[in-house]
Order: structure tokens, then C-alpha cells, then sequence
């Protein structure tokens, strides 16, 4: 059976030091054909490079379709409105044009993964044939083994031989360790960004919703919030669209009809997109109709403010150093009015798990999240009031998973219990734990991570470290966003920031938290 890229480099590492501590000749023998049994690189990289070149050659095609919308935007657009659910015709082109760019980029970022990948593969296995070589060459150098008798005594001309063989062989399995960690790279890379790709083709995801027509679907794929960077503050994800796609469809004709109106009276598309988000995150039509008409006509800023705990700046990928405390300078506040969505209303309770468990669902979910900053009434504007009733739900939610009642953390199993009691409804995935205690295991649950949080699923992620008593320091953080290489982390000290695969890997999470937790050790994985 073939090896996971993650096997062969974690395999390879092992067998490269046992053939360079090899302190026998038997032993060396057993190691150079252990090593010789891994699986080369997979892959056949002109296959590869065909099909990137055949995606980013599709980008001249949605270039003149680009060029065709915005001659029509340009004409200027009388105000009338096309599609089921109202939507400005000018806005519709507007979205169209801004659709064809996500296209061209997509084709593009998609083509450029793949080739990518060709190279790396390529360079692989070409690496991976030459460290072949010269571990056969070791091995012949050898000969055959020793017998028992032979091995109890080594003279200086076979040590000679030895070491001069294990120095071959030694430089054959690192290049073939290289060659793994080539392969690993690569294959991840490409799948961290074919994943963020696919789910960019955001409007296709509304297509079972055979209600909407093709206006109705764009636009309320291309709604964002009003601040922060558009791309990276859209309402609905990926998992939204999907899942308000099947709702709708199971919908009676008389409910799907009472959607359609409350849709169609809406007056902003942020205001359309929101209501198919309270669908999408479980509620029934009933439900849905209560949560709009408590939004019915607030601004889009006001949406915003009450709606979604998280905004992410233009500027928040920008690399201004770290403190003194070993955490980003580059944080921004998450607030509701002036209280920040912090743990305890302060950040100094020690219910982290509970209140990034809390932020998380109020941010799939737009009717808890209203329930927290708008009270009962949906009205309220108190920042008083919100922190506290975000408190009171950080409590119970903290008492759900067994934490007590004195605030002081929560175990693994408590976690996983109400995770998957607060946000799996609303995602519709189980969460699944995976302790991640070295860099392999962060290595391989990366891509996991990223395709959840490019389809719009929160992942609960756990943080430690130990000081020179070897007392243990330990925190509760969520990864909400992902862009290149970057993950963005939030704090339930009421802050988001983002962080580098690097640093998740090796023991860099300090930027997210402090030098006291720099090792993430446990996240929940959202399965499909």
C-alpha cells in the first residue's frame, strides 16, 4: 500500500537516522532496504502541468466576459429590480463583475497550484531517484550479511568498509528524505489552496435552491459586510450557501413561499443575506420570520454590529513585529459597541473553552448572535447589557462541559461535548478531536483545518506550555480564516490576529496568545 506523503517524510526522517547511528554492518543492511521499501513520490507531474495550464487558459475566456459586464455597468442601470427576492439590476451587474474576477482569479490561483505541484513533484522524484542510487550502491558496497559468529568481531578493514558504505548510504536517505518533505510540501500547499479555490465558485452553491433564479443566487453569494476587506467578510460561506440550498428545497410550498417574501421585503442585500443565514444555521421558517422582522430595515452597519461578532481589517495581515510578551502587535479588538467579545466580559475568568465555544456559534449563527447583542427584542444597543448576557452564557455554556462553577477551565472531553452541542447543529458537521502533541501530527491535520475554514466552519483549536517549574499554562482559541499560508486566529481575550502554518507547526502560536502557550497540542475537526 501506498504511504501518506505525511508517512513517507516521518518514516524516511527515522530510517535516515538509523542508517547514520547504523553501528553494525546487519543493521545498516536492514536499514538501507527498509528505506529502499518506501514508496517513491506519486504523481505524474506533465499530467499535472496539463491541467493547470488547461484551468488558467480558461481565464482569457471570463477576461472578455469581464469586459462585456462592465460595458453594461458603465451604460448606467435604471433603478429596476429583476429576481425573485428584489435585487437592484444595477447591483446584479455589479455582482456579476466582481463574480467573473473571483472566476479569473480561481482559474488562475488554480492553474498556478497545479503547476506548482508539477514542479515539486518533478523535482521530487528526481531527487528521490538519485538518493536510490546511491543507497543501492551502499548496499552492494556491503554484500551479504554477516552470520552470527561474524558479527561478534569487525576488523579495521571491514569498519573501513562500513562506515565508508553507511557514509553513502546515509547521503542517499537524506535526499530521499528531501524528497519527501518536497512531495508533503507540495501536496499540501496545493490542497490548502485548491480548497480555498473551490470554495470561492460561492453562487454555484445555491444552485439546488431552484427557487432563486440566477440573480438571486449571485448577489446573495457576493454580499459582504460594510467594513474590513469585502473578500474576506462575506455573510454567507460556502457551508451557509450549501446548507440554505437543501433547507429551502425540503421547505413546504407554503413555507418556501413565506421565505420568499420575507427575502423579497428586504432592504438591503445584507439584510436578504442574513435571513438565509438564520435558515442555513438550522431554524425553522417560524424562527427565520421572528430574527426578520427584528432586522427588518437596520442599516447595514447595524447588521454588522449586532449580527457578526468578527470583522477583519484590510490591514490585519500586515507584519508589525511582536510584543515583549511574544504576541503579534497587529491585533484587532472584536467588539460589540465598547465590550469586546472577551472571556468573562474582562478576559480574566478562566472560561476560555466555554467563551470561544459562544463567539464561534454566534458567528454561524446570526439569531444567537442577536440574541446576545439585541437582548430579547433584538433592539438593545446596551454594551452593558450585552457583556451581561454574553457572562451568563459563557457560564452556561462552561457548566455544560462539566467546567464548574468557579470558572477555572475545562478538560478535552468537556470541550468536545460542547462543541459539538453548540456548533455542530448549526454547521451540520460533528466535531471530532485529534491531539496534535508534535509537529507531525499539526503537519498532517493542516490541510483538515483549512478546507473547514475555507467553507466557513470554525475550528476549535487548544494551546500549552510549560514553564521551568513545569507548571502547565493552557488556553482555548478558534481558527476562523485562512489566506495563503496564514490562519487567523480568534482569542477569547477579544482579539483576532493571524498566524503562519510555520508557527502552528513549530511552536509559534505565542503570537496569537503569549510565550506562555506557544505549542497548539488539540483541535476539534468539523467532519463532513
Amino acid at each position: 500500500m501506498t504511504e501518506s506523503t505525511g508517512d513517507r517524510r516521518k518514516r524516511l526522517g527515522e530510517l535516515h537516522h538509523s542508517i547514520s547511528t547504523a553501528g553494525s554492518k546487519n543493521d545498516l543492511i536492514d536499514a538501507i532496504e527498509d528505506a529502499l521499501g518506501v514508496s517513491a513520490p506519486v504523481g505524474d507531474p506533465a499530467t499535472l502541468e496539463g491541467l493547470g495550464k488547461t484551468y488558467r487558459r480558461q481565464i482569457d475566456d471570463v477576461g472578455r466576459l469581464g469586459e462585456r459586464v462592465g460595458k453594461v455597468a458603465r451604460k448606467g442601470l435604471p433603478d429596476v429590480w429583476a429576481g425573485d427576492t428584489s435585487v437592484l439590476a444595477s447591483d446584479a451587474v455589479a455582482a456579476a463583475g466582481r463574480e467573473t474576477t473571483r472566476m479569473s482569479d480561481a482559474f488562475e490561483g488554480g492553474g498556478k497550484a497545479l503547476i506548482r505541484l508539477a514542479d515539486s513533484i518533478k523535482d521530487a522524484q528526481k531527487q528521490d531517484g538519485d538518493g536510490r542510487a546511491k543507497l543501492r550502491e551502499a548496499r552492494t558496497m556491503l554484500g551479504g550479511k554477516d552470520g552470527f559468529f561474524d558479527d561478534w568481531h569487525e576488523d579495521d578493514d571491514e569498519e573501513a568498509e562500513r562506515l565508508k558504505a553507511r557514509s553513502v548510504a546515509s547521503a542517499g536517505a537524506d535526499l530521499l528524505h528531501k524528497a519527501a518533505i518536497t512531495a508533503d510540501d507540495a501536496a499540501r500547499a496545493a490542497a490548502r489552496d485548491l480548497n480555498k479555490w473551490a470554495s470561492q465558485a460561492r453562487a454555484g452553491k445555491l444552485d439546488g435552491a431552484d427557487g432563486l433564479t440566477a440573480v438571486d443566487r449571485l448577489a446573495l453569494a457576493d454580499t459582504s459586510n460594510v467594513d474590513g476587506d469585502p473578500e474576506m467578510n462575506e455573510i454567507l460561506s460556502a457551508n451557509d450557501l450549501e446548507r440554505s440550498s437543501r433547507a429551502m428545497d425540503r421547505l413546504s410550498a407554503a413555507d418556501r413561499g413565506r421565505m420568499d417574501q420575507l427575502m423579497a421585503n428586504a432592504s438591503t442585500p445584507q439584510e436578504k443575506a442574513y435571513i438565509l443565514k438564520a435558515l442555513a444555521s438550522g431554524h425553522d421558517v417560524n424562527e427565520v420570520e421572528k430574527f426578520a422582522g427584528k432586522i427588518h430595515g437596520k442599516d447595514p452597519a447595524w447588521l454588522e454590529d449586532h449580527l457578526a461578532p468578527i470583522t477583519t481589517q484590510t490591514d490585519s495581515m500586515v507584519n508589525e513585529g511582536k510584543n515583549s510578551d511574544g504576541s503579534n502587535r497587529n491585533k484587532d479588538d472584536q467588539t460589540f459597541r465598547s465590550q469586546g467579545w472577551t472571556q468573562g466580559g474582562n478576559g480574566r475568568e478562566s472560561t476560555c473553552v466555554a467563551s470561544s465555544t459562544v463567539t464561534a456559534r454566534a458567528m454561524v449563527d446570526p439569531v444567537y448572535a442577536l440574541s446576545l447583542t439585541g437582548g430579547p427584542s433584538g433592539q438593545e444597543d446596551d454594551p452593558a447589557a450585552f457583556r451581561r448576557r454574553l457572562v451568563d452564557e459563557q457560564h452556561r455554556v462552561h457548566v455544560e462541559g462539566d467546567g464548574g462553577d468557579n470558572w477555572t477551565g475545562m478538560d478535552l472531553e468537556g470541550k468536545t461535548e460542547v462543541v459539538n452541542k453548540e456548533i455542530s447543529p448549526q454547521t451540520g458537521s460533528k466535531y471530532e478531536l485529534r491531539e496534535v502533541r508534535d509537529a507531525d501530527a499539526r503537519r498532517n491535520v493542516l490541510p483538515d483545518i483549512e478546507k473547514a475554514v475555507a467553507e466557513g466552519k470554525p475550528v476549535p483549536i487548544g494551546v500549552e506550555g510549560y514553564n521551568a517549574k513545569g507548571e502547565r499554562s493552557g488556553h482555548a482559541m478558534t481558527i476562523i480564516g485562512q489566506e495563503g499560508d496564514k490562519l487567523e486566529i480568534y482569542n477569547p481575550w477579544g482579539t483576532t490576529t493571524w498566524v503562519s502554518e510555520d508557527d502552528f507547526i513549530n511552536g509559534g502560536m505565542a503570537k496569537a496568545s503569549n510565550n506562555s502557550m506557544p505549542n497548539a497540542y488539540a483541535v476539534h475537526i468539523p467532519q463532513d
